[in-house]
């Protein structure tokens, strides 16, 4: 006969064992998919406001800086929209509020980056 202090685990204590692990596999592979949808989200963020500033970039060089809306499609989900607005007007020079933005799907939402800045140009006409 065994002594007392040998006897080894009982089929409950296995049990529990394996439920508690089982738990915390799951609670890591929760965090790990998180993780991962964060780094997903933060790069989609990124992507954003790069393709947000190469369309500031190109106000007043290859888009005229006249008061109005555009918007359009990027590609890959992504969609832009820029608003110029006249901020204050001293002939022959205005400066204009201008306003762009990135929008994104993220799962059932859209998310978006919206930059603003002040440009000066030629009142009702591109520079």
């Amino acid at each position: 006969m065994a002594a007392d202090g040998d006897r080894g685990f009982t089929l409950l204590e296995v049990l529990v064992a394996l439920a508690i692990a089982g738990l915390a596999l799951v609670a890591m592979f929760r965090a790990g998919s998180t993780g991962l949808a964060a780094v997903d989200a933060a790069s989609r963020a990124e992507d954003a406001v790069e393709r947000a500033r190469s369309h500031l970039a190109a106000i007043g060089r290859d888009v005229a800086l006249l008061q109005g809306t555009r918007e359009g499609d990027d590609g890959g989900g992504y969609r832009w929209r820029i608003r110029i607005a006249p901020a204050a007007a001293r002939q022959p020079l205005a400066l204009y509020d201008v306003e762009v933005a990135e929008s994104w799907p993220a799962g059932r939402h859209r998310r978006e980056v919206v930059l603003t800045t002040r440009r000066l140009g030629k009142t009702g006409t591109a520079p």
